[in-house]
């Protein structure tokens, strides 16, 4: 008799957005936004297949988007068997009942879905306390309750009483789970805080910027590591340092967890530690993704998170990361309408006010290492300018340019080779 075999591979889940176009959002802005929300699903294991977009003054207090429109999504779950419904902003307990109630399947908002990716990709003990304690103060105020026996936890004699329901008791272990995991995390603040002291003789650089930008690549590319990397949002999570030394100067060269928009508050106060290494920093690297369409609002977002941590009075150079990824459609003369910033040249940009504004900047690609060499150079300069300003008598002032040597080395070996 033949052995039944099964089938063990995980099922593919897929996924339908749904967002509100608010009256002061323009609609290629939500599409965008959907964009970015696509790649969190793709990033969390699931395909998206479909979405909504409802134009509204706000978002409906119960049901997020109308009656209407929900019941047009309900039809489509149920005809085409989807297995979650994502929606583009934080729903309230409420909202998440309601919605429940009528899609009968698995409701996602936003922060839960980044809560989601954040626990797959948590490696380090400090991580996965991080991601635990922000989801239970997520979980917390949405705990519905799924069952109705056992109104009581325990009968019998002596055991009679009022009792305690069992959402209750939920709520209770949840409270001092918290209470755990926040206790674990000072202690390993306090482990983490004498690092940093060891740490103290070094100047400290610190990459920063969007989720998917190329901080890891290019920290690879610095430091000479193995730190890693992938095409996927938040693939790092865990602070990584590594001590990197430009001729004989030294310098610790850390990688930090990504910025996003909309980033949910608890994550935020979780990874307030994590985030030290960049308050604690002496010069900041802000990478940036040129080639993505929207690099003007992330840079916004990433200043505005570094406002928020209490670092936005730390030096910066601009990194514009990808710019063998960058492409823009040429106009022809003929053409009378505005110019656009799809249709400036790579060059035109690097003389656009955005690059002056955001001086210094520098144009790289990290992953063809193109330019890397004038990063290094201003890298070089701005560190040992910090250096001697704090060791004045460690760091002579004719002290050698390893960059310049390479760069003649690379001219010298070019014009061999021709």
């Amino acid at each position: 008799m033949k052995k039944k075999l099964y089938d063990t591979a995980p099922i593919q889940e897929t996924a339908v957005l749904v967002a509100v176009a608010s009256d002061n959002i323009e609609p290629q802005r939500v599409e965008e936004y959907l964009d970015e929300l696509e790649f969190l699903i793709d990033t969390a294991g699931a395909t998206p297949v479909k979405r909504f977009i409802q134009r509204l003054y706000k978002p409906d207090t119960r049901t997020y988007v109308g009656t209407g429109k929900l019941d047009e999504i309900m039809q489509y779950v149920k005809a085409e068997g989807v297995s979650i419904v994502v929606f583009d902003d934080e729903l309230s307990p409420s909202q998440i009942r309601n919605i429940e109630q009528v899609l009968e399947c698995k409701i996602l908002d936003r922060t839960n879905l980044i809560l989601d990716i954040f626990a797959r990709r948590a490696r380090t003990s400090h991580s996965k306390t991080q991601v635990e304690l922000a989801q239970y103060q997520y979980l917390l105020p949405r705990l519905t309750r799924m069952w109705t026996h056992l109104s009581k936890q325990r009968g019998g004699v002596g055991m009679r009483g009022p009792g305690e329901k069992e959402i209750e008791t939920d709520r209770r272990i949840i409270r001092d789970r918290i209470s755990l995991l926040k206790q674990k995390l000072i202690e390993i603040d306090r482990q983490q805080e004498v690092q940093r002291k060891n740490r103290k003789d070094l100047v400290r650089v610190a990459l920063v910027g969007y989720t998917n930008v190329g901080k890891s690549t290019l920290m690879n590319l610095l430091s000479k590591s193995d730190v890693f990397a992938e095409n996927k949002l938040f693939a790092t999570l865990d602070t990584t340092v590594r001590k990197v030394v430009f001729d004989n100067l030294p310098f610790l060269l850390s990688d930090t967890v990504g910025f996003i928009r909309k980033l949910p508050h608890g994550l935020v106060e979780s990874f307030k530690s994590t985030l030290d290494e960049v308050r604690e920093s002496d010069l900041l690297l802000h990478v940036v993704d040129i080639s993505h369409p929207e690099f003007e609002q992330q840079i916004d977002v990433v200043k505005q998170t570094l406002s928020e941590i209490g670092a936005s009075d730390k030096p910066v150079i601009i990194v514009f990361n990808k710019i063998d990824a960058y492409s823009f459609v040429v106009k022809e003369d003929d053409d009378l309408t505005p110019k656009t910033r799809e249709n400036y040249s790579l060059d035109e940009l690097k003389d656009s006010w955005m690059a002056k504004e955001n001086a210094p900047a520098i144009f790289i690609s990290a992953k063809k290492k193109l330019q890397v060499d004038q990063l290094k150079q201003k890298m070089f300069d701005d560190v040992r300018q910090i250096h001697m300003a704090r060791y004045p008598n460690y760091l002579p002032e004719n002290s050698f340019n390893p960059w310049e040597i390479d760069s003649f080395n690379d001219q010298k070996n070019q014009i061999e080779e021709e």
